[in-house]
């Protein structure tokens, strides 16, 4: 999945606080991290400094300005606001103003954010970074994150459709999961993908319905039914009718996490909104759902296209 982009403000998602939240008919949950405005004073937005010069160059760059020794060449445009905003994204920065701002006024603003400025395009070369060398190269020999563990790719024609195998005794290191594909050594990489993903799909559906039937019991409540999602701006949502729908994709996750999801959209089912009585309700079977929260935030997905 690459991941989602952009979350609508009137959702609802797992990394808000514990404060009461009107409730909506139906409820989302997980976005992945998204591109960030910052609108808050300088000195309330994170520091960072980086080491040595550099340059960043949006692709539809018109001006140019020198931050704290770094070359920050960034996307200009007027609109109808009251202030100067700021948002640093994957393509780098963009800078909007309303039509009566003077272009030193938008300089001595990029001067008082360079900081922030700095930090966050910096940070989104780190994730492009993390993006490249998360992209799988789909040959045999490819491996994979299942459940949390790394699965090999054996392209073999013995083998009828895709079939997982268990190593008894590997060495320190070496993932013990083979996933042996029914293809053959030239197969296309888009067959391979193809093939593999449809493994991943079917294994997330039996997984997430195991899960969902466990947890639901816990906490007292019917879910309809359970449907996969590919959704690009949630990790899974609850209707109001008890249906829930979870993003395949979790599925490369380790299990503590695809049980907080689970659990999460559940509790739903008896809390619709994200209030202080709703994480009560997470809390009751996920005691510790923060540090599995946290691993959606951070950990980095594979990018299987």
């Amino acid at each position: 999945m690459p991941r989602p982009q952009a979350v609508d403000a009137a959702q609802l998602d797992l990394f808000e606080s514990v404060a009461a939240v009107p409730a909506p008919a139906a409820v989302t949950a997980t976005p992945s991290p998204a591109t960030r405005q910052a609108t808050t004073p300088a000195t309330a937005l994170p520091m960072a400094d980086l080491l040595m010069p550099a340059t960043f160059r949006h692709p539809r760059a018109s001006r140019e300005a020198r931050l704290n020794g770094h070359i920050v060449a960034y996307a200009f445009r007027r609109a109808r606001r009251r202030s100067i905003g700021f948002i640093v994204g994957a393509e780098g920065l963009v800078v909007s103003a309303p039509r009566w701002v003077g272009r030193g006024e938008v300089d001595a603003a990029l001067q008082e954010k360079a900081r922030w400025i700095l930090a966050k395009l910096q940070e989104q070369d780190e994730r492009a970074r993390r993006l490249a060398s998360a992209r799988v190269d789909w040959r045999d020999g490819t491996t994979i994150p299942f459940l949390g563990e790394t699965v090999i790719v054996v392209l073999d024609t013995r083998s009828t459709g895709a079939i997982l195998r268990t190593a008894e005794d590997t060495l320190p290191g070496v993932p013990r999961l083979t996933l042996h594909v029914g293809l053959p050594q030239g197969a296309a990489p888009e067959q391979i993908r193809d093939a593999v993903q449809s493994w991943l799909q079917r294994q997330a559906k039996r997984i997430f319905d195991e899960r969902c039937r466990h947890f639901a019991a816990q906490l007292g409540v019917r879910m309809t039914r359970l449907s996969l999602s590919s959704a690009s701006t949630r990790w899974g949502s609850a209707g109001a009718d008890g249906a829930i729908r979870l993003h395949w994709r979790l599925v490369h996750f380790a299990m503590p996490t695809i049980d907080y999801v689970v659990a999460h959209e559940l509790a739903h089912l008896r809390e619709m909104n994200h209030s202080a009585a709703f994480w009560e309700v997470v809390r009751s079977v996920i005691p510790d759902y923060e540090r599995a929260r946290g691993t959606l935030r951070d950990d980095a997905l594979p990018v299987l296209d």
